[in-house]
């Protein structure tokens, strides 16, 4: 079984505490890859079994490694020789550095304490810390200096380093939903479509979803919804690469009507087969198979 899968991806993430280690795993959370924070250097070996006896075969996976877990740092060592013989995986470090000066800037924004000088300055924490992670930072595939980098700049430094293509890192999340059922309180844009013609009055209809041809046609015909689609397509052609430029890997722009079942499921639907063909497109429909009283 193990032969057969094809060979993984292992980043390990390592590097001064502050550089941006946890902005970092996120982008290669939003790459796909199956991400560990904080994972301690000793178990490296299990988790290595782990992944190869899956069955799900997990193949990118990035590990965060850093002095939280110190304890169990002088073993990383022994741990990346463990890795140089396995022939099934991929492994790569990545040690993120800044300069003094920006390391104690951030640490005195966060108003947190270094994790080798608790209650101490900062710099006496960041001076110990370059003296443990030498020799760790000479065995780094890539060496990344985040002094000059905002955190959007890093996490394209990242996309453009590691995404298998750049370009399908930013996706767009169309969500239906009822307005008598409560918002989406995780949506990015919300759009209240409760002004359009409401097929829930046509007997025929009502019983169906945007989903059926006869509804979504309906709620396409009218002069209303055209303008209406025309308007928020220039819009969504002006504000989705702004967003993506700012280094947001998902949208998630809401619809709402009022049960959630005709009029938003139509336009969710309509919007997203538009934008399908520059964005990675998804679809939920929150609340199309509630009824009231259900």
């Amino acid at each position: 079984m193990s032969e057969e899968r094809k060979e993984a991806k292992l980043i390990i993430i390592t590097g001064m505490s502050g550089a941006g280690k946890t902005l970092v795993v996120r982008s290669f959370e939003d790459l796909g890859y199956y991400c560990v924070d904080n994972l301690p250097p000793t178990l490296l070996p299990k988790f290595l079994e782990l992944m190869k006896e899956s069955v799900h075969n997990i193949n990118k996976v990035a590990l965060v490694m850093d002095l939280r877990g110190r304890e169990f740092f002088d073993s990383l060592f022994g741990s990346l020789d463990v890795l140089s013989e396995e022939n099934w995986i991929q492994d790569h470090v990545i040690f993120l550095d800044a300069s003094d000066e920006v390391l104690v800037s951030r640490y005195k924004e966060t108003r947190r304490s270094h994790p080798l000088s608790p209650g101490d300055l900062p710099l006496n924490g960041i001076e110990k810390e370059r003296e443990l992670l030498e020799g760790l930072k000479g065995r780094a595939q890539r060496i990344i200096d985040t002094s000059e980098y905002s955190p959007r700049q890093l996490r394209e430094r990242i996309v453009n380093l590691y995404a298998e293509d750049p370009e399908d890192v930013f996706s767009v999340h169309f969500v239906s939903f009822g307005f008598k059922y409560g918002t989406v309180i995780d949506a990015d844009l919300v759009f209240d479509v409760r002004f359009l013609p409401n097929p829930h009055y046509v007997p025929s209809l009502q019983p169906l979803t945007g989903l059926n041809q006869e509804v979504s046609s309906y709620v396409l015909k009218w002069d209303t919804t055209k303008a209406f689609n025309e308007k928020l397509l220039n819009l969504f052609e002006f504000m989705l690469p702004q967003y993506k430029k700012e280094g947001k890997s998902q949208l998630v722009i809401a619809i709402g009507c009022t049960g959630g079942q005709h009029r938003s499921v139509t336009l969710a639907e309509y919007f997203a087969e538009k934008l399908s063909d520059q964005y990675i497109t998804h679809i939920t429909h929150r609340d199309i198979n509630k009824r009231k009283g259900q």
